[in-house]
């Protein structure tokens, strides 16, 4: 049986390859973008396309396969072209993953730009009330993801996070893809067995801890609270080693999907080597 441990995987000549280069990484998960992350319009797949898809995650044996917006998106932005686009963008992502049986969208949650950040988080709940409601077919959850709180970034505190799920219409269509680079950045310290079981705590108090659907697992290049999103190899960055082991030797994550966000590189070898060391942690 394969573990809950992956990375991202590029999507280059078809999105089914990305399948074959998670088998080939020994990836139990994945995480995809399902269209070109830096341009605005994707391509949707044919039925061809989503059916060999869907047959060869079904028999890869990983577990699930998620998805990640484009980075471009921002749901809190003022009414204007990039809200408008960014609406279409996101609806776009929600019908991909539709036909394509993926149940998970990691999204960063949007950045206030200057407005406040209680006008971006509005903004950002009515922009889900829109979706949700205009895009049926998609009845997965959507995965807000913590960040480092860089600019103006919204969703830097466990406080912001629970205040975009219970001011939705549908607040059962949110989970939390927890990054522990952005956490670290934003302020919150797993490096002890004290300040790990903390962070827990409060996550769990303040938005429960059965919405947590992913980690994002990456070291930070930079301290604790610096608000600076730079993702590091892991143990190679300001957090070291304890924080990962912590997570993957935490029975309540055991079947929590772990991606590898790590610096890609030249190649993808980085990513066994940093798999091969999470599961080197792992205490038999």
């Amino acid at each position: 049986m394969k573990d809950y441990l992956g990375a991202h995987m590029s999507i280059a000549g078809g999105i089914h390859l990305a399948i074959d280069r998670g088998v080939q990484a020994g990836c139990g998960v994945v995480q995809v973008f399902t269209q070109v992350s830096n341009q605005w319009r994707g391509k949707m797949p044919s039925d061809a396309d989503a059916a060999l898809f869907r047959e060869k995650l079904a028999a890869s044996g990983m577990h699930e396969v998620v998805s990640h917006d484009i980075y471009l998106i921002n749901l809190a932005a003022a009414p204007g072209e990039t809200r408008d686009k960014s609406l279409a963008g996101f609806g776009e992502e929600m019908r991909r993953c539709a036909l394509l049986g993926i149940n998970k969208i990691v999204m960063h949650p949007g950045s206030h730009v200057g407005d406040g950040e209680a006008t971006g988080i509005a903004r950002i709940v009515e922009a889900f009330d829109h979706l949700l409601t205009a895009v049926p077919e998609f009845t997965g959850t959507v995965l807000l993801e913590t960040t480092a709180g860089q600019g103006t970034n919204l969703g830097y505190s466990f406080e912001q996070l629970a205040e975009i799920i219970h001011g939705s219409s549908f607040p059962d269509r949110f989970g939390i893809c927890f990054d522990t680079c952005h956490t670290f950045a934003a302020g919150y310290d797993l490096t002890t067995r004290e300040s790990y079981d903390q962070v827990w705590a409060a996550f769990d108090r303040l938005i429960g801890i059965d919405r947590l659907a992913c980690f994002h697992i990456n070291d930070s290049k930079k301290g604790l609270g610096c608000r600076v999103d730079r993702h590091e190899h892991i143990g190679q960055g300001a957090m070291g080693l304890e924080p990962f082991r912590f997570i993957m030797n935490d029975p309540l994550f055991a079947a929590i999907p772990k991606l590898l966000e790590t610096p890609k590189g030249d190649s993808d070898e980085m990513d066994a080597i940093n798999l091969s060391l999470l599961r080197g942690l792992i205490k038999t």
